[in-house]
């Protein structure tokens, strides 16, 4: 009798999982049901996920997979289908190995190089001509020569009906010519150097000390003219003077002394090196980073 009240008096729990388990169950449920809904609806941004790829790559040895188009520089005794370098089955029945690609980005400074270069070459020849066509009469009479040097384009102004001797007033009949020039000028790209030189006759006049103030002055005249139409920015302007310092010819007769003294415009075009000077480090971080393919070494 002592023993069937002690069964009916003992608190034990009911059997089966307590009641609140199913209602956990359901929103466990529920909640994963949610995140799998906004992961399917998430869109993955495959440049910031490769930058992040090349970053753990550069902290923890991470190299690229190189195909296998290049001279062997190593077999394997089990496996005679390889790549260079030390191979490494897999399971595809074939040999592939990971390394560096050096010559890469070398390869692409170079050809990035030649292919600026030819532009470039190109851009310089048409606007060439572009100046002869505008200036066929003047160079005719001698007046204007024009021609390209590496980068650059020269157009040479002879003293000859463009200023008095020893002034730096331009003539009147020469302004038109100018505008000819301006008018080609507006059209091109790049810096513009102005230059004016002189030949070794001294000079020493109330208006110009000496060949150097007549060359600068001379130079500055062409500038003032070239931006009295405003369709040019003065920043492109480069102002310089070299007296006698640069001839093209010997000082040594009358003919050669009247070619030295000119004034020069120069169209420099940006340098080749400027265009694709970028270091490797920088090439590599700029189309690594969007189209290198990662591999992880074992």
């Amino acid at each position: 009798m002592s023993e069937e009240v002690e069964e009916h008096d003992c608190d034990c729990p009911p059997e089966g999982l307590p009641a609140y388990m199913g209602t956990f169950a359901d929103l466990m449920s529920l909640l994963m049901c949610f995140f799998v809904l906004l992961l399917s609806f998430a869109e993955m941004d495959a440049l910031k996920y490769k930058m992040v790829v090349k970053s753990l790559e550069d902290a923890f040895g991470v190299q690229r997979e190189v195909a296998a188009n290049e001279i062997p520089k190593g077999t394997s005794i089990i496996a005679q289908e390889f790549s260079p370098g030390d191979p490494r089955p897999t399971p595809l029945k074939e040999v592939r190995q990971d390394t560096i690609d050096e010559t890469r980005d070398a390869l692409k400074v170079k050809m990035d190089a030649e292919d600026v270069a030819k532009e470039q070459q190109k851009e310089i020849a048409e606007e060439v001509e572009k100046f002869k066509e505008a200036l066929e009469g003047e160079i005719e009479e001698g007046l204007i020569d024009v021609e390209s040097q590496l980068n650059r384009i020269v157009i040479r102004i002879r003293e000859k009906g463009s200023f008095p001797s020893g002034d730096a007033r331009l003539n009147n009949a020469f302004v038109p010519i100018l505008q000819k020039i301006h008018d080609v000028l507006v059209k091109t790209n790049g810096q513009i150097a102005v230059a004016g030189y002189t030949d070794d006759i001294p000079i020493n006049t109330p208006r110009y000390r000496s060949n150097w103030e007549l060359s600068t002055s001379r130079a500055t005249s062409v500038v003032h003219e070239l931006l009295r139409y405003h369709q040019m920015p003065p920043e492109r302007f480069v102002l310089e003077g070299y007296a006698d310092t640069k001839p093209l010819a010997p000082n040594d007769t009358a003919e050669n002394r009247a070619r030295n003294r000119r004034v020069e415009i120069i169209v420099l075009k940006s340098s080749i090196i400027d265009e694709v000077t970028k270091s490797v480090d920088e090439l590599t971080k700029e189309y690594d980073a969007i189209e290198g393919e990662i591999t992880i070494i074992n």
